[in-house]
């Protein structure tokens, strides 16, 4: 997949000479919704034997819009991930727009000619709710009109779990819950995020659960403070794990919020090395013990849960 990085205004010579199906959307997390949008883009390029895109942001809409602090930001995947899933789908051609005052001040007709023509689109397919400007002038039943018959407009319905929509916003209340199960189903896969091992203070090792402290990526979004069941990548290859989002709080009071991973049958050094961690299944909140035997015997018990647990849930099954 071609990633190509854009800035209004472009230069036209930097789009590939070539008609697409273009897949627009946000697409925070790349969810079970968004994999819906790009299923059909996908089948509509097979059939028009043509390649596809998607075109996307490198940050939130609202930073401008409602004039949110960039650094602040939390997303469900960064644009390294989201590029990952979107490889995985079967797209050839990732446009990520930088979404600036300029850009967002395009009028949808000329967002129409520019980011959509200009981006030599055969046909577009978006969900039922994507907008390109002000929702009364710029929804998805009036692209066909800014469409002028250049391009076909494929608008995909509404996807829903139960009785529920499968949306990024849900999704995030699902995490906030530390309900791993639900943010899972929603996404589609085990919900994952990308890290450094850094130093820490070493005690895990003097209690004999050696963890990983893992120092996240900017922007990334954690679920809710506490302990879970979690699966690992180091140097390719994954490994059982329990983690811990949390300030240490039996220790001491007013720590920083930390991510350690205790990886079941491992014992090597892995300062340095770049993981990454997929969230399975919430096992308990953050606890103040009351001594060292107590947390020890908890830590056994977390151990013991996350051995069943891989009991039912193997590892290879794991998608994405």
């Amino acid at each position: 997949m071609e990633i190509m990085h854009i800035h209004h205004p472009y230069d036209q010579k930097m789009i590939p000479d070539e008609q697409v199906v273009l897949a627009l959307g946000y697409f925070d997390g790349v969810h079970r919704g968004h994999q819906e949008v790009i299923k059909r883009a996908k089948e509509v390029a097979e059939k028009k034997n043509l390649k596809l895109a998607v075109m996307s942001f490198n940050h939130h809409p609202s930073i401008v819009f409602q004039k949110m602090n960039p650094e602040t930001m939390q997303y469900l995947s960064t644009v390294n991930r989201k590029a990952e899933i979107l490889e995985s789908l079967g797209v050839d051609y990732f446009f990520v727009i930088s979404f600036t005052s300029a850009f967002a001040s395009l009028r949808p007709q000329e967002f129409v000619d520019q980011y959509i023509c200009g981006l030599h689109a055969a046909a577009v397919v978006a969900g039922f709710d994507y907008t390109y400007g002000p929702r009364e002038i710029a929804d998805m039943k009036q692209l066909v009109n800014y469409a002028k018959d250049r391009f076909e407009v494929v608008e995909v319905a509404e996807l829903k779990n139960e009785a529920e929509k499968i949306s990024s916003t849900h999704i995030r209340e699902a995490l906030a819950e530390g309900d791993m199960e639900k943010a899972n189903a929603y996404l589609g896969y085990v919900y994952q995020i990308d890290g450094t091992v850094i130093h820490g203070d070493a005690r895990g090792r003097l209690l004999g659960f050696p963890t990983a402290n893992i120092q996240t990526e900017k922007h990334t979004r954690l679920p809710r403070n506490g302990v879970y069941i979690v699966s690992i990548r180091v140097s390719g290859t994954w490994y059982r794990g329990t983690a811990s989002i949390g300030h240490n709080i039996t220790f001491e009071a007013d720590r920083d919020k930390t991510v350690e991973v205790y990886i079941l049958d491992f014992d090597k050094m892995i300062y340095g090395e770049d993981v990454t961690v997929r969230w399975h299944h919430f096992i308990r909140s953050e606890i103040k013990f009351s001594g060292v035997d107590q947390l020890i015997a908890q830590l056994k018990s977390d151990e013991a849960d996350t051995i069943a647990y891989f009991k039912d849930h193997p590892l290879d099954e794991v998608t994405l």
